[in-house]
């Protein structure tokens, strides 16, 4: 079976067609691991509603699965994270840029979501690709870039979080690690800036004001729209993401209504720097930071 790959955008992203997945076999997954590492977000539409035991087995074919260190999940299945929003919601998830749960000292190499319920307009999620952030700097801003590191951290994000949805966490130790500012993807091989504005709370090494002013520049030069691919939902649509080089923020414009989903995560590796030859990509950049 060939997959039938539509690129989105040139920095990131790819709808796949031509596979259910809940018939996935070793030829079909390894066109689909190799498209995630040439995308960085697939997307797949007109899927069936996975049982969240096949969300899983598709999930495991990558690795080991990553517990959320906060989120509710389903009672029988602590692998999978139930994503819900509605009009008594205190918080959405991922309504913020970020990469899944960076505190960790092993964050999730991917992410997998299907929502099954969605609000009658609004709640498209934007992605972005690091590796598009970290190319267009200038050689001297990669290269000192390259020799730092930073804390990322969960307790200001994570303490009382879902109260509403029953979790006491008055017990619990939330994570945090130090990452380096820039990381090396392990099958790619290219660089990816690894600081995001959600769990990343200071560059080490740096003065207060010097690691704010240059984490501050750093999140204005992520979030620009070149870097970026809009994913408008569609009924049971899923969507695949590479966490060590992409960021992503799901809006949260369609209060009072509803958007409910399963997410599964799939464990990576600790984030390390290799050194290596600095790729710079050459990207018209409208404005000025």
């Amino acid at each position: 079976m060939e997959l039938t790959i539509r690129p989105l955008s040139p920095a990131l992203g790819a709808e796949i067609s031509g596979v259910d997945l809940r018939r996935v076999n070793d030829a079909v997954f390894r066109q689909i691991r190799t498209a995630l590492t040439s995308y960085q977000v697939l997307f797949f539409r007109d899927q069936p509603r996975l049982d969240p035991e096949v969300q899983v087995a598709f999930a495991q074919m990558f690795g080991e699965l990553h517990l959320h260190p906060a989120a509710p999940h389903l009672q029988d299945n602590p692998a999978v994270f139930v994503i819900h929003a509605h009009r008594d919601s205190k918080i959405a998830n991922g309504n913020g840029w970020h990469t899944d749960v960076s505190c960790d000292t092993q964050p999730p190499l991917a992410t997998m979501l299907q929502l099954h319920q969605l609000p009658p307009s609004g709640g498209d999620t934007l992605f972005a690709s690091m590796f598009a952030a970290f190319e267009t700097l200038s050689g001297p801003m990669q290269t000192f870039l390259a020799g730092l590191s930073a804390r990322h951290e969960s307790e200001h994000i994570y303490r009382g979080r879902y109260a509403d949805r029953g979790v006491d966490d008055s017990s619990r130790h939330y994570p945090h690690a130090d990452h380096p500012v820039v990381r090396t993807h392990p099958d790619s091989e290219r660089q990816a800036l690894y600081v995001n504005p959600s769990f990343t709370t200071r560059i080490n090494g740096l003065k207060p004001a010097e690691s704010a002013a240059l984490l501050n520049f750093l999140y204005r030069h992520q979030q620009r729209p070149e870097f970026q691919v809009r994913f408008s939902w569609s009924p049971n649509a899923i969507a695949l993401w590479d966490n060590r080089c992409t960021q992503h923020f799901a809006l949260w414009d369609y209060w009072p209504e509803e958007r409910k989903g399963h997410r599964v995560t799939i464990k990576g590796e600790r984030p390390v720097f290799r050194p290596g030859p600095l790729r710079q990509l050459n990207m018209r950049l409208g404005g000025a930071l």
